[in-house]
């Protein structure tokens, strides 16, 4: 755990498999009552259709870039001590994370709020694109 009293972020765009006990290390601070966690996985089926996996692509500079810029807003709207927003690129499996959000702050309101917040502005503004890859061998590209 740290003791340091300063807010900080951690982004990244990654083309591994999310590290979650990193995630929860840097989260960790004297200061933080409260520590949320969120993962955003490949489910098996979607409307139907049986997933195989998918693939991530990305703007990667404008998608830095822009993850980087909501880490910063959700800190000016929550009082948040660390925030942590990794999202993964390539080819993601059945049940693995392709995307992991944390946050941690004095109080719990401040989590619980700025984490679906930060996913629905990430869907609708970071250019990274999904593949969906279905079983019966087609695939599609979407972009919410």
């Amino acid at each position: 755990m740290s003791d340091a009293n300063d807010a900080s972020a951690l982004v990244k765009l990654v083309d591994e498999p999310i590290d979650i006990v990193a995630i929860s290390e840097t989260l960790s601070d004297y200061e933080s009552g409260a520590h949320s966690l969120f993962l955003g996985t490949t489910r098996r089926t979607t409307q139907s259709r049986q997933t195989e996996y998918l693939v991530y692509d990305a703007y990667r500079p404008m998608a830095k870039s822009e993850l980087s810029r909501l880490a910063g807003e959700a800190f000016e709207r929550w009082s948040l001590k660390r925030l942590v927003i990794v999202h993964r690129l390539g080819r993601v499996d059945l049940g693995e994370a392709s995307i992991a959000i944390g946050a941690s702050a004095p109080h719990r309101k401040a989590v619980f709020e700025s984490i679906p917040w930060l996913m629905d502005q990430i869907k609708s503004c970071v250019p990274i694109w999904k593949q969906e890859n279905w079983s019966d061998g087609t695939s599609e590209w979407v972009h919410p």
